[in-house]
């Protein structure tokens, strides 16, 4: 009878790689601080303008530059070292925290500040998040991969439970200054992890061909990998019309749930306890040949709860729902991230990720610009029904038409 590794090590399976190990740690530490932050910000506009619709007009500022930059950003992830382009972006991060942050501080903040600044962090992303889905392959084994893909959306659901918890606590007692100097200061340890790495000259990337040809290619990679499609098509529609309700969760939680900044934080938290439990259970059957299946279930059990939601007015009820609307997000969303990035050679990764990051990433600020658009002239719950059975169409759509992203082993 062969040996069986025992369930944790199966688990936790991309931590033997030393390289992994530290961004690991560094970035569960920046991370906590980015959820205190994002959290924080929402609640802040909120009472500054006491508007649904800014709420949308703060992820919309953000996500914009995802459509002009994020392809170019894969490009030049395919080009230059991806360890010195994250630590340029983490730390032009970290001044526009302390920058926001300050602005609180001194009682100067207003509505155009928080918009110009989410704007500057989106513009950071298009570079960064191309960078850091590629980055994963430079620190594990191909047959680590997905288990590495899964250990991220851990590391990013841990801290979405405690992060918006704690920011909730902290912005009652103390304000929000302090959640943005908090995620100001944690952005110091992904910057050490990063800077802490060894690799062997031959992971440095560097390409000749020009700008333009370049995002050729990977487009037109992407375009002739059918299952590719597919995949970001249903991440697109899980980003457009299921995550963006995140941005009308301060509006929730005041005038629906009648609660305050501690009532957004434990909403938040509730998301992401369940996609922990999805990402873990992702690192620990990832290698099994289920995940079309998971792909499949997720993607019409997401738009399900999230009508679930919609539909509740009692807060533990509330928080059950917004587990499981985590689950399901993570099944789509990273079982998708670890299938694209087992498929796509390395010389292209960047580029493709880039692809998958720009749609992905730049489907959210359509979704909260129109989700808050509708919650301010028709209400909240309205917003949250209409984006659920659009997401229940395509997912519906997408089961009888391509039967081959369920066939995915």
């Amino acid at each position: 009878m062969p040996f069986q590794k025992p369930i944790w090590q199966k688990t936790f399976a991309a931590l033997k790689h030393r390289n992994y190990r530290l961004w690991f740690w560094g970035q569960m530490v920046s991370l906590f601080g980015t959820w205190m932050q994002t959290t924080a910000q929402g609640f802040l506009i909120y009472q500054v303008t006491h508007s649904s619709a800014y709420l949308g007009y703060v992820g919309f500022a953000y996500g914009v530059p995802s459509w002009f930059l994020m392809l170019y950003g894969g490009v030049v992830a395919d080009r230059v070292s991806r360890r010195k382009l994250l630590i340029i972006t983490q730390s032009f991060m970290m001044i526009l925290a302390f920058i926001l942050a300050g602005l609180v501080f001194t009682d100067t903040v207003q509505a155009w500040h928080i918009l110009v600044l989410a704007f500057g962090l989106g513009l950071a992303n298009a570079f960064d998040a191309p960078a850091r889905q590629a980055f994963v392959s430079e620190m594990v084994d191909r047959e680590d991969l997905t288990n590495a893909v899964a250990l991220n959306a851990t590391m990013f659901n841990t801290a979405l439970i405690i992060g918006p918890a704690i920011a909730g606590v902290i912005y009652a007692a103390f304000g929000p200054g302090w959640c943005f100097a908090v995620n100001g200061i944690s952005f110091i340890a992904v910057i050490i992890a990063l800077a802490s790495m060894h690799f062997l000259p031959s992971t440095e990337t560097s390409q000749h061909s020009s700008t333009l040809s370049a995002l050729k290619e990977g487009i037109n990679y992407v375009r002739h990998q059918p299952i590719i499609v597919a995949l970001i098509g249903l991440v697109a529609t899980t980003s457009l019309f299921g995550m963006s309700l995140g941005t009308l969760l301060p509006a929730w939680s005041v005038k629906i749930l009648h609660g305050n900044a501690a009532t957004n934080g434990l909403l938040f938290s509730a998301r992401g306890v369940g996609s922990l439990f999805g990402a873990l259970t992702i690192a620990t059957f990832g290698k099994s040949r289920v995940r079309g299946k998971f792909i499949t279930a997720g993607s019409i059990c997401f738009p399900i709860f999230i009508a679930l939601f919609a539909m509740t007015y009692w807060l533990p009820l509330s928080l059950l729902f917004m587990v499981f609307v985590g689950i399901a997000m993570i099944f789509v969303v990273n079982f998708s991230n670890a299938t694209i990035q087992s498929i796509v050679p390395d010389s292209l990764r960047g580029r493709v990720m880039g692809v998958y990051t720009t749609i992905f990433m730049g489907s959210m600020p359509l979704g909260a610009l129109l989700l808050g658009t509708i919650a301010e002239h028709a209400g909240e719950a309205e917003a949250a029904f209409l984006s659920a059975g659009a997401a229940f169409i395509i997912a519906c759509l997408v089961w009888f038409l391509i039967p081959k992203v369920r066939a995915i082993g």
